[in-house]
């Protein structure tokens, strides 16, 4: 090898490690750069000018939540959302802020879960926020840092970055719906009146809230198993949650419903209407309300403001302490 091809060997050796320090250098220096600042800039300061939020997950999942003349509603159902949910999700991304950057290159994605939502084996979960005059759109991966923030990536942009704080969403439809049905406490329920389909009604009532229910269509020769053995069916409309809920849906033909009358102190009478949609359910109930004086009747109404038009899927558990089968409560027959 000549002298002078030596010297141009050392040369070009020496361009080329010049520019991979340099590139690597900017690499870091654009990482650090952007370590505290906020992914989606200006959300922070415009969360009360946000008309719409939409959440998609993989396999066609979607929930769209729009802000209405008073509250938020989901709109594949029309139905109240879930205020607190949807507002802490709100504020986690106005104050999402990057940890670091992580790859530029989309054949890594997967491995952090945010690659399109529409690509096979997608895990992510796309966020888009609507406002009048902004729009931020972010896809969220998995979660790191042991739960304490999220791999994402703002749509439509090729740098990964791990921020915090952790978002946690989906796009269940269910998980969007205002939960509480009805909150009647335990110590106010005075009676029930149940009659479980296909089987001999019977009442439980009580003349002070501290006291023990008496059961009345109790069969002759059998007896409660314990003395406070009705007490626990007074919380049965205590935080009664839903699992879905739709526009009133016609009884199946051939079911017989339940029903359960609840009555408080106070002159509210709640009654509920209730069927199972085959042995895995869902479990479906209609609620109506009416009170006996002013308050008890202002309540009644507030209650069918609600849930008037709407049936309600709501868990097993709960449905067979609304629907408490006599048997029950009372001590197993001895053969």
């Amino acid at each position: 090898m000549t002298q002078r091809r030596l010297i141009l060997l050392f040369a070009v050796s020496f361009i080329v490690l010049g520019v991979a320090v340099w590139l690597t250098h900017r690499e870091q220096s654009s990482g650090a750069s952007l370590a505290g600042a906020r992914v989606l800039p200006g959300l922070r300061t415009r969360l009360n000018a946000v008309t719409q939020v939409r959440i998609n997950g993989p396999h066609g999942k979607r929930v769209v939540i729009d802000k209405g003349a008073r509250r938020w509603l989901v709109s594949e159902r029309g139905y109240p959302a879930n205020s607190g949910q949807l507002r802490k999700l709100l504020i986690d991304l106005g104050n999402l802020k990057v940890v670091q950057t992580k790859t530029r290159l989309a054949k890594n994605y997967a491995l952090l879960g945010v690659q399109p939502i529409t690509a096979k084996g997608a895990t992510g979960v796309r966020i888009d926020v609507i406002s009048p005059h902004h729009s931020w759109a972010l896809i969220v991966g998995h979660s790191a840092l042991q739960g304490a923030a999220s791999y994402v990536r703002r749509a439509k942009h090729k740098q990964c970055l791990l921020a915090a704080p952790l978002i946690t969403t989906d796009a269940h439809i269910a998980q969007w719906l205002e939960p509480v049905i009805v909150n009647i406490g335990a110590g106010r329920v005075r009676s029930i009146a149940v009659h479980v389909a296909g089987q001999s009604p019977y009442s439980i009532m009580r003349t002070k809230p501290a006291a023990h229910f008496t059961v009345l269509g109790i069969p002759p020769g059998r007896e409660l198993s314990s003395p406070d053995a009705a007490d626990s069916d007074a919380a049965a409309l205590s935080n009664l949650t839903l699992t879905d809920v739709h526009k009133s849906l016609p009884v199946p033909k051939g079911v017989l419903l339940s029903h359960a009358v609840v009555i408080t102190f106070g002159g509210l009478r709640v009654t509920v209407s209730g069927y199972r949609a085959g042995k895995k359910g869902p479990d479906e109930i209609t609620l109506v309300a009416r009170g006996t004086g002013a308050k008890a009747a202002a309540e009644a109404k507030a209650i069918n403001a609600r849930v008037r038009g709407w049936t309600y899927s709501v868990p097993s558990y709960e449905y067979r302490q609304i629907f408490q089968r006599l048997a029950g409560l009372l001590q197993p027959l001895h053969h």
